[in-house]
């Protein structure tokens, strides 16, 4: 059944989707030569709203986008203390937030009030920043070493791999249309990333960053672009609520090691490993919007009600529609105008907010859309706060 959408946008120089509620969760993994485990799951983020992008710091600290006061901002969780503390306190929104090899820094990317959007340094004592790459539209990105930082650059319709080199001030663009994930190959000086030339067949290749050569690894699975590396042979992903791994050499497809769903988790969206491998950040939509709480054995569970569960088929609407927004807010952040206009009618009617009628038809939308796209350079949508959207 085709579905269409009673759709309200604001044309101004921001635009607002609705995000998933998302979390993030700590896990301890074990492994052996014949399995890999998940034990001890908790929610660290229990927060309303975005979080999003972890990453370790070391073995005791983690940093992640997290909402606080309708902004994304860089929050610091300590596993020792079950705490959370804030890093930062500019106007701005934070996302993915990293460790800046051997520097007392991490970086952000920042989406400024203005709309200007740009890879920033803040140093964790004060949290004070420092404009890190200029001119380039940094939408992704990891850290290959201290002064050089592989990113995903928004230009025209697609996000570009660029090698940032800090110390000599340099750019180079080495690969076109790519994804979001960017992780350094444990054991090797090299970077992984999702190469997306073939829109039917995404792949997992290498790049090294001083000579810009690249190898084919392996196949992503359907639609999914976010991995991270267990160690220099096997990787994991999640699709849906399942985590998934790959062992070069060994494995001809990826094999289920976890199904999450009965911790409240649709869709795993994010994943990261500590540099011992035996803890995973795992940052997934869930079903249920109530407070995940743990067991006495340390497995996450929804507490419900009997009204709560007769919601269960209208979570699942729920859920596709939200993956369907973050579909197109992926397209619009990348300006693909294409896979922008696909999720939309032919009879579509965009409108100003409450009820004044802008366009009428896809043609007349993609037009509005597509000279929008070619002259706002720094272009990036946000969530300030969830929206509705009515299902007709």
């Amino acid at each position: 059944m085709k579905q269409y959408f009673s759709l309200l946008f604001i044309l101004s120089y921001s635009l607002s989707f609705a995000q998933p509620n998302t979390e993030v969760f700590l896990y301890d993994i074990e492994t052996s030569t014949s399995k890999i485990e998940l034990k001890n799951g908790k929610n660290l983020s229990n927060n309303e709203g975005y979080d999003n992008q972890p990453s370790f710091l070391d073995d005791r600290y983690i940093v992640f986008a997290s909402t606080r006061n309708n902004q994304t901002d860089i929050a610091k969780y300590d596993i020792r203390y079950d705490s959370k503390s804030w890093l930062n306190f500019s106007e701005g929104g934070e996302y993915t937030p990293l460790k800046i090899p051997k520097k007392n820094e991490i970086s952000a990317v920042r989406l400024d009030t203005d709309g200007k959007q740009r890879l920033y340094t803040y140093n964790m004592s004060n949290g004070s920043s420092t404009e890190l790459i200029q001119d380039l539209v940094v939408a992704y990105y990891t850290w290959f070493d201290e002064t050089t930082v592989i990113s995903a650059v928004i230009e025209d319709d697609n996000l570009n791999l660029y090698v940032n080199n800090l110390q000599d001030n340099t750019s180079r663009k080495y690969v076109t249309n790519v994804g979001r994930s960017f992780h350094r190959i444990p054991n090797s000086n090299l970077i992984s990333f999702i190469a997306k030339e073939d829109e039917e067949k995404w792949q997992i290749k290498s790049l090294n960053p001083k000579t810009g050569a690249t190898t084919i690894i392996a196949n992503t699975m359907t639609d999914v672009e976010d991995i991270c590396w267990l160690n220099d042979k096997t990787m994991l992903c999640g699709k849906d609520s399942v985590l998934y791994k790959l062992t070069l050499k060994k494995d001809n497809d990826w094999k289920q090691v976890a199904d999450l769903s009965s911790e409240g988790i649709t869709k795993i969206t994010r994943l990261a490993t500590n540099t011992e491998s035996n803890k995973l950040l795992v940052t997934a939509d869930l079903s249920i919007l109530s407070d995940p709480t743990e067991t006495q054995q340390g497995s996450i569970v929804n507490q419900t009600t009997e009204s709560e569960e007769s919601t269960t088929e209208s979570t699942i609407e729920a859920s596709q529609v939200e993956a369907i927004i973050q579909r197109n807010l992926d397209a619009y952040n990348a300006r693909n105008i294409d896979a922008f206009m696909k999720d939309y009618t032919d009879d579509v009617k965009l409108y100003e907010y409450p009820s004044t009628l802008q366009t009428e038809g896809k043609d007349a939308m993609r037009k509005n859309y597509k000279d929008w796209f070619d002259r706002t350079t720094d272009l990036r949508a946000f969530v300030k706060k969830p929206t509705a959207m009515r299902l007709y």
